[in-house]
């Protein structure tokens, strides 16, 4: 099967402009700005939507897939609904966002308890953490070394090397719990040592950073103590890409038009603000006059994208920004269920595969009855060999795996998929941020270009924190038509607290 390329790749040669064909926006409301929304993920399908139905701009989406919903999506095996990944609505979501999505999904929005498993020291343990577990499940000499650790942390000592995301950890954590989980599994999401990501990586991917913010977490679980949401999570009843499928046909009532199959080649600038969009769609290179362009495509591409090109120095910190790919491999049993866990993941070293989830287990579906699906994550990059294997080599490996960890598969695979994300998680080596900064202090001098969205804003955030830049976005834009940079440039300072839900 061919892979599934979420985000559109830099072609080698851009077409010359003369030889685009122009197409002009929609006729509407004169007095409105035209606005080109880049990716239809779910930031560019909210945003898309919040700025027809509050009659703010003239949208047109361009998305290169032929479907909304980007790594979020969800498709359809065997009548099973599988996501693009394992993905959560979290209850901290905003309550505007949240109330928007109940009325467009209705029924269809669930209320579900969230059921995972973690491997640790060869055993199985509930996640979220419980009480119970770390007491009775965890593996003696685990626990030996947490208690060490958290005693340690009581003799002074100095540490003036810079900060890493090992770093932090260790001195929030502790060798032990740094050491069994999150390094070995930090090294697998991200393909680089502990030692090489900035401490950025651990303050917004981590949110029990330290001992005493797992411990909460933990006792959040004890009756008494216990929110009504704890453990809880919002799921669409036919997979994650529903919201971004609602989201898109809200928009499109409120008159926002798309265009699937457009995959954008450069954005033009003229007299240091955007003036149209090129794209190619059925063969055809077109241009796209607008008088705002929010890219929600990957930072590095939207800045190779702009033309006239970007100095030379800006274009060199861009190539530094790097992404890390996602390779899905799917597995349909010939049975009705594989087991009650929703996600099981894996920190060790030996199993490659970082998460295994059970689609049918987030929703909680019944049908179909002759078969369930498993979908493995196994982050590598294009030029892995694992990434160039066939579908049949990479389903052997992942049973084995599977197998490895105690887990019951019997041989009933009838049939297995994968999907390929090139821009799965952004990497932040040490020293990304004045990289980043760096190009986006470029980007943001032109006038009219916005960026928006998880892979818009380098960020290794949840789809909560995505949908909520999109209603930002959209908050900046006011009804004559200007855009509020100073007001937007707020709202990035506050997203740069975002903090991962695990």
């Amino acid at each position: 099967m061919q892979a599934d390329e979420r985000a559109p790749q830099v072609a080698d040669r851009m077409p010359a402009a003369s030889q685009a064909m122009e197409l002009q926006p929609r006729a509407g409301a004169a007095a409105r700005p035209h606005i080109a929304v880049l990716g239809a993920g779910p930031a560019g399908v909210a945003a898309a939507w919040q700025l027809a139905r509050r009659g703010l701009a003239r949208v047109t989406v361009l998305e290169a897939c032929d479907a909304p919903g980007g790594n979020a999506g969800s498709f359809e095996l065997e009548g099973v609904y599988c996501d693009y990944g394992s993905h959560r609505l979290h209850p901290v979501v905003e309550r505007r966002i949240l109330r928007d999505l109940r009325e467009l999904l209705g029924d269809e929005l669930l209320l579900r308890q969230r059921r995972g498993l973690i491997r640790l020291g060869g055993r199985w343990i509930r996640f979220p953490l419980r009480p119970f577990d770390l007491a009775a499940k965890l593996p003696p000499r685990f626990l030996l070394g947490v208690m060490l650790d958290a005693a340690r942390r009581f003799v002074p000592g100095g540490n003036h090397q810079p900060e890493t995301f090992a770093s932090v950890l260790r001195r929030g954590l502790g060798d032990t719990i740094c050491r069994e989980f999150y390094f070995p599994y930090g090294r697998k999401i991200w393909g680089v040592e502990p030692d090489a990501l900035d401490a950025a990586a651990a303050r917004r991917r981590v949110s029990a950073g330290t001992v005493g913010r797992m411990l909460r977490k933990v006792a959040g679980q004890l009756p008494g103590l216990r929110s009504a949401m704890a453990g809880k999570f919002y799921y669409p009843r036919r997979g994650y890409g529903q919201i971004s499928d609602a989201l898109h046909a809200a928009a499109v009532r409120e008159g926002a038009e798309f265009r699937f199959g457009a995959r954008v080649t450069a954005i033009e600038r003229q007299a240091n603000g955007v003036a149209c969009v090129r794209f190619e769609q059925g063969g055809c290179e077109q241009r796209l006059s607008a008088d705002s362009v929010w890219s929600t495509l990957p930072l590095n591409f939207t800045l190779r994208c702009v033309q006239p090109a970007a100095p030379p120095e800006v274009l060199a910190a861009a190539s530094r920004l790097r992404f890390r790919g996602m390779l899905l491999i799917y597995l349909v049993l010939a049975q009705p269920r594989f087991g009650d866990a929703d996600a099981y993941y894996f920190p060790e070293p030996d199993i490659p595969i970082t998460r295994l989830s059970e689609p049918k287990n987030y929703s909680g579906a019944d049908a179909p009855r002759h078969c369930t699906v498993l979908c493995a994550e196994l982050p590598c990059d294009s030029q892995d060999m694992l990434w160039q294997q066939d579908d049949a080599s990479l389903g052997r490996s992942v049973c084995q795996w599977i197998r490895a960890a105690g887990l019951p598969l019997a041989d009933t695979v009838r049939r297995v998929e994968t999907r390929r994300l090139p821009h799965a998680y952004p990497i932040y080596d040490v020293g990304y941020a004045q990289h980043q900064r760096r190009v986006e202090e470029w980007l943001g001098g032109i006038e009219g270009l916005v960026l928006l969205g998880r892979q818009g804003l380098f960020a290794h955030d949840n789809i909560h924190h995505t949908l909520a830049t999109a209603y930002a976005a959209a908050d900046c834009l006011g009804a004559d038509g200007c855009f509020d940079r100073r007001r937007w440039g707020e709202c990035l300072e506050r997203f740069q607290d975002h903090v991962v839900e695990d």
